[in-house]
This record gives structure tokens, sequence and C-alpha cells, in this order.
């Protein structure tokens, strides 16, 4: 069980932790036909938007009320009510997802009743979904945002339906990637279920080409599959940040649900097959049984390049959590542990200590290790100390392909430990024949053999033939 400290800096030095209104936005793309809105200035918004457009590599929707220092004081209705007519008529949103940031939470906005008083006086938005999410950038940290947006979406929107003894909900963490969510709906379908994924990701950021241009998010859970999840027999949540949204479906609907704390490694996705087996009361499909087999070689075989070595990660609470317990697993010391925000994770984490830090933390902490785990904005501390970087979490801006990583699932987590060790061949020096200093005596001895004529010594065979 980690000792967790908060940082006593007078100030943040390069920070790693991302904002509640980013991570509630990024919630909010998992929306299919959905318009995230950030309650606060144009420069918060673009900010994020700049950092979701660099790492997913696509066309982004998101707006903001554009509050400025007038509307700051005087309170900002009027930016909401336009915000909510402009994206209406120009967008047509299902749904208009707001989440609050620092500047209006400082304010103290009543944006609940700001949006009762617009549906009261514009009948119009009445065949539009609007739902809001206190988000204040000044506490918690990206996992917190999104944890709060699929709370809120649970509870605005999922009633209570009559059992469906086959359909289960999927909660996926923020730390899931697009093709981490395939992988797990693909797992989940082996087993003959349906599951209804909120919110997903996969569906609106996985790098397709669209067939049309909305202007809206372009797929994701519908607002049908959102409200059909009261019918779900069973909830799973992928990580601690989901708990808080699996309880308010199991008020709302009644169906129990489990938290898997993490989906990469061998132990959890054994517990994961085994739990859908008797969920669906069907065996573990034999291709799944083919993949456990090929990850335990993959470890055998990584072993020898992550064994004894020295890491230090900084990252999302159950992102260090999936990492950093593989990686005790794979053999390695997990010597420098950052991390953004208070979360259960940290209890389970292999470590002495976690640290809520920043990327300065963690270029100290990683002095005398040998391999960096964090996101891009990690590269320069990486280059300072000579270290390899493995990039991971959000953002990673200058990779390409990031929407379609998986770490989840036995393939994922084989993937993963390939990508880790072959990182880690790449720091073997390899020496060659110029690299070793030679004595006067020795090169004149080479160059005169080289200058010798060379005479074929005799076969063997000829010798035994003669």
């Amino acid at each position: 069980m980690a000792h967790v400290v908060e940082s006593k800096k007078a100030c943040t030095v390069n920070p790693l932790k991302m904002s509640q209104p980013l991570g509630a936005s990024m919630a909010f793309l998992g929306l299919d036909a959905c318009m995230p809105v950030m309650h606060g200035s144009q420069g918060c918004t673009s900010f994020g938007l700049v950092l979701l457009v660099r790492h997913f590599k696509e066309a982004i929707p998101l707006q903001t009320t554009a509050m400025n220092e007038v509307t700051t004081i005087l309170g900002g209705y009027e930016n909401i009510e336009a915000a909510l007519l402009n994206i209406r008529k120009r967008a047509a949103p299902k749904l208009i997802a707001i989440c609050s940031t620092g500047l209006t939470e400082t304010k103290g906005d009543d944006v609940n009743g700001f949006l009762a008083l617009a549906r009261q006086k514009h009948p119009e938005l009445a065949d539009t979904e609007i739902i809001y999410v206190s988000t204040p950038d000044y506490v918690g940290a990206f996992e917190d945002g999104f944890k709060h947006a699929i709370t809120g979406v649970v509870k605005s929107l999922v009633k209570p339906l009559p059992l469906v003894q086959d359909q289960v909900t999927l909660l996926p963490g923020s730390h899931l990637s697009p093709g981490d969510i395939d992988e797990l709906r693909e797992i989940i379908e082996a087993f003959g279920l349906k599951a209804i994924v909120l919110p997903d990701l996969s569906g609106s950021l996985d790098g397709h080409i669209p067939p049309d241009w909305r202007g809206t998010t372009l797929g994701g859970t519908s607002l049908d599959d959102i409200r059909a999840a009261g019918a779900s027999s069973w909830t799973i949540g992928v990580g601690e940040q989901t708990r808080e949204g699996a309880e308010a479906l199991q008020a709302i609907s009644g169906a129990p649900f489990q938290i898997f704390e993490r989906l990469t490694g061998i132990e959890a996705n054994d517990r994961f097959l085994m739990r859908l087996s008797q969920h669906s009361g069907r065996p573990v499909p034999a291709k799944y049984r083919r993949q456990r087999s090929q990850l335990l070689d993959a470890m055998l075989d990584g072993h020898f390049y992550t064994g004894g070595m020295t890491v230090a990660i900084g990252a999302e609470p159950d992102l260090l959590l999936a990492i950093g317990a593989l990686l005790h697993e794979m053999g390695a010391e997990l010597r420098c542990c950052i991390s953004t925000t208070q979360s259960a994770s940290h209890a389970l984490l292999p470590a002495e200590t976690v640290l809520l830090g920043d990327l300065e933390d963690l270029e100290q902490g990683a002095k005398d290790c040998d391999l960096i785990v964090t996101h891009a904005h990690g590269r320069q501390a990486a280059q300072r100390l000579n270290k390899p970087l493995l990039r991971m979490g959000f953002p990673v801006f200058d990779r390409v392909g990031n929407a379609h990583r998986v770490q989840v699932g036995y393939r994922g987590t084989m993937a993963l430990i390939f990508e880790i060790a072959n990182l880690m061949i790449e720091q073997i020096p390899h020496h060659h024949a110029d690299d070793w200093p030679l004595t006067p005596e020795a090169r004149r001895a080479a160059l005169a053999r080289t200058a010798a004529p060379q005479s074929m010594p005799p076969s063997p065979l000829a010798e035994a033939s003669a």
C-alpha cells in the first residue's frame, strides 16, 4: 500500500495534471450528437481544444459561453442563454453538455437555475437534452472531471426499465483509449452479452472518416442507449474513477456492479473473463485461452529486459496503477510515482510512496531511474536526463495512432510488454571492433597482417584424401 504525500511547493512547475473541465469534456465527446460546452472564458476552452485536437488528430466539437470581465461580475445567464440558442440553431445537437470552470465556480453562477429559466423562456429548447456538471479546475484533476461527467449523465438521463438479462453497461475510465474500448466490447460480446458503453469514445474519436459533417460529435453513446442502461443486468467499471457512476446506476436501476481496478495484466484479466463467464453462463472462448498462453510467453520473453530496472511514473491514478502494477509484475521497481489527485487506486499500487506533484518532481525522482513513463509534456525532462520515455496518458501530441493503442485484455497487455521491452533493448550498448582501443604494438601487428599476402589454409578434406 503506497503512502500518499501532497507536494508542499509554493507553485507548480511544469504541470503534470490536466483540469477537471477538460476531463469532463472528453467524457462528453463519447456521447453521440453531443455538443460539449465549457462555461467560462474563451481561453479556457481554446487551451483544452488544442490539447484534444493534437492528441486525437481529429476535429473536436467544443464550445464556450465566452465569459468576459463584465459578465463574470454581473452573472453568466445571458451568455448561457445565447450559447444554447446559437448551438441549437447552428449544430442541432441532441444533447448539450455544460461543465463549469474555475472562473464561473468562483463567481458562484447558479447554472441549474439559469438552465431552468432558459427553458421557460425558450420552449424551442424542449427538443434538446441539456445537462450540467460542476467541475471547478482549481480542485481535482482530469480523472475527477471525467468521473463527475459520467455520474452527471447517469443521474440526468438514465431511468429504471424492465431488466434485460443479457445486457450489461460498461463504464470505461478516462485512461482507456478508443482502441481499449473496442477490445473490451469484443471480449464482452464473445460471451453472448450486449454492452452499452458510457461514454463510448470508440464511436466518436476512433479516427474514422465520417460520411457527413454535423458540427457535433459523430458517434458514441446515443441518447437511446444511455436511457437503455437502466435495463442492464450488470455494470462493469474499469478504474476506481467509475465507482461513483456505477453506484448512481445501481441507485436508479438496482443493477449490481463490479469495479475492475485495472484490466492490464494477467491476473486482472483472468478475473474479468471468469466473471463474464459466470454472468453469461458460457465458458471462456478458446481464443482467449490462446491469448493468455501468448501473454505468458510474452512475459517470459520481456522480463529479461524489465527485471530489476527502476522506473519513474507520472500519471493519473488509474493509469498509474495499471502501468505500475504491470511493471512490478515484470520485475521492475517503482522508485518514483507522481500522481495528480487523491484516489483509492493509490492504496493498491506496489510502491512505497505516491507524491501528488508535478513534472519537476518527476524529473528529480527519475535521475537514478532506467525508464520514465508519462505523457508528452515529460519529453524535455527525459531529454535532459538522457532517459528513455514511454509516452502514456493524455496528452500525447508527438505521436500518431493514440486512438488505436490497445493496452487492456491479454492482447493489449502483451503489446504493452513488447513496447516496454523493445524500448529497453534500444538502451543496451552494442560494441563494435572499432570501440576497443589498441596498443601501438597491436596496431602495428594488425597493419602488418593487412599488408601481408593472404594464403588459404589447406583443406582438412584435401589432407585426408592425400
